[in-house]
């Protein structure tokens, strides 16, 4: 029996309660309430821990990101500070010297952003080439929906002036020619180059722990995989059947998924469990392939394109219905939301359907006022991503002009008592929670631009949306997501109390220590 009090600082227990001491019993929270009263259930081997003024609150819920992607970018070459192509190959050629990578072997580099390479533009295979003409070489940029290869890894994949387009894809060509120049985004890179593994399972494990470790730094106790492989899968069945895993990770998978998952549907085994399938329906506005309903700025006629065709689309919501499954679709650009929404509510009515099953639109950057009404009907949960406004504030008013302004409508969802969340979308920035609860109240850019002053939410709001709305979203909010007696001693422990603070310094607050069912799995 494991038995904790936690006294003497601030508890922010996400409910209308107010709180001075909790005691925590086998990983259940079992009383909360007055320090007085809490203090006359201490037994012998009780452990008292006195807060000293401290923060502590429910542990973060990750609501999207790619934990086991985080996994496997840690063993990839960071090209985050590549400032032009000379660095990225500089960058890539040491990494060959220094590891003594092997001929004809993957090198694979991660996190390159053309908006601010000196370039202003993608690489390609000649750039690559430079790096070696005996290694596969291959980059992926910091949005995770494109990437570049070398020649080698052409030839390797069979990619010549023959392969045409996947729908929902595209292969980059010379100019004036059918020849492929490197260049591949959305369905024709992950199909390629994301689906490949070069990696041991042993390397992948011991890259997981550190990932984990990453995310409890954050105060994350629970983990999303936004869009699992048969790598990832692979990796997690491994962990869970060892029981390895520290934080419960919920994943989701392409409806066409083809490995035996029937034992974590719903529940978890050794906290890894599936929640229910993912799709995605655009790219990302940052390199103009989110779907949008009128064109990018300084292009004619181009608004990106879809994933899906409408009847595609439609299958994949008929599926995750008839399966009573949860349905999670990225969709970055408006005309993305709206081919969403018109397509669910096309699939409802035919179908004569009650229950939706909580669907969750993630990012909903573009979505509109409209759009969130209809939401509501549908009890659809959009899961903004507020942090872009932040990392590439700058690159959406240069791609889709005064509608960055517009962009993560927390206000608005709010509002209209829509139950909404935020999430890092990591490895495309780190899962830091709280720069995201930042981003969401301060709505500022890298240059201190504010983009969208009246969609700014509280402090409290946007402290809900990553713990009881979180909960809410994993149809868990009788367990997690708040302190409450009966509910699972998932908590964190922080530095300062982000209510009690100026608004503009809630991303320095330090997590001190994140406990996951009772159990302290990190400290600062």
């Amino acid at each position: 029996m494991m038995e904790k009090i936690y006294y003497n600082g601030d508890i922010i227990t996400m409910t209308s309660n107010t709180a001075e001491a909790i005691l925590v019993k086998d990983g259940i929270i079992k009383k909360v309430g007055n320090k007085d009263e809490i203090m006359n259930l201490k037994g012998n081997d009780t452990e008292v821990i006195n807060l000293n003024g401290k923060c502590l609150m429910p542990g973060f819920i990750d609501a999207h990101s790619h934990i086991t992607a985080v996994v496997r970018s840690m063993l990839l070459v960071d090209l985050s500070m590549a400032k032009d192509f000379d660095d990225i190959v500089r960058i890539l050629k040491e990494y060959i010297k220094d590891n003594n990578i092997k001929l004809e072997k993957w090198v694979m580099g991660f996190n390159y952003d053309h908006n601010y390479l000196k370039e202003k533009k993608h690489p390609t295979k000649e750039v690559l080439d430079k790096v070696s003409t005996n290694h596969m070489v291959s980059i992926t940029h910091a949005s995770g929906h494109m990437g570049i290869v070398n020649s080698l890894a052409l030839e390797f994949l069979h990619i010549d002036e023959n392969t045409k387009d996947p729908e929902g894809g595209h292969f980059g060509r010379i100019e004036n020619t059918s020849m492929p120049n490197g260049y591949m985004e959305e369905v024709a890179f992950r199909d390629t180059i994301q689906s490949k593994n070069v990696h041991t399972i042993e390397e992948l494990k011991e890259a997981y722990k550190k990932a984990e470790m990453l995310y409890a730094s954050y105060g994350i106790t629970t983990a999303q995989d936004g869009l699992l492989d048969s790598i990832g899968f692979s990796l997690l069945d491994t962990l869970a059947r060892e029981n390895k895993l520290a934080l419960d990770v919920i994943s989701y998978i392409n409806p066409e998924f083809k490995d035996d998952y029937q034992k974590y549907l719903k529940n978890y085994y050794n906290h890894f469990k599936i929640g229910g399938y993912k799709i995605l329906l655009d790219g990302s506005i940052q390199s103009k392939t989110a779907y949008l309903l009128k064109p990018y700025e300084s292009e004619n006629e181009y608004c990106g394109y879809p994933v899906y065709s409408n009847e595609q689309l439609k299958k994949c919501i008929v599926l995750a219905l008839k399966n009573k499954r949860q349905l999670l679709a990225h969709c970055n650009g408006d005309g993305a939301s709206r081919q969403l929404l018109s397509c669910f509510k096309e699939v409802v009515r035919e179908n004569n359907i009650e229950n939706t099953y909580r669907p969750v639109m993630i990012h909903a950057q573009m979505v509109n006022y409209e759009q969130l009404k209809q939401m509501k009907k549908l009890e659809m949960i959009p899961s903004f991503f507020p942090s872009h406004i932040y990392y590439f504030g700058l690159v959406h008013l240069k791609n889709i002009g005064d509608r960055a302004y517009h962009l993560n409508l927390l206000k608005s969802a709010k509002d209209l008592n829509l139950i909404y969340t935020i999430h890092t979308d990591a490895p495309v920035i780190k899962p830091n929670i709280l720069e995201s609860v930042w981003c969401a109240v301060n709505r500022r850019t890298k240059n201190n631009l504010v983009l969208g002053e009246e969609e700014k939410i509280s402090v409290y709001d946007a402290l809900k949306a990553v713990t009881i709305n979180a909960a809410y979203q994993y149809f868990e909010e009788n367990e997690k997501g708040s302190i409450k007696e009966g509910k699972k001693a998932d908590l964190v422990i922080l530095d300062k109390n982000p209510l009690k603070i100026k608004e503009s310094e809630i991303k320095n607050i330090k997590i001190l220590e994140t406990i996951k069912g009772g159990i302290t799995i990190y400290k600062a």
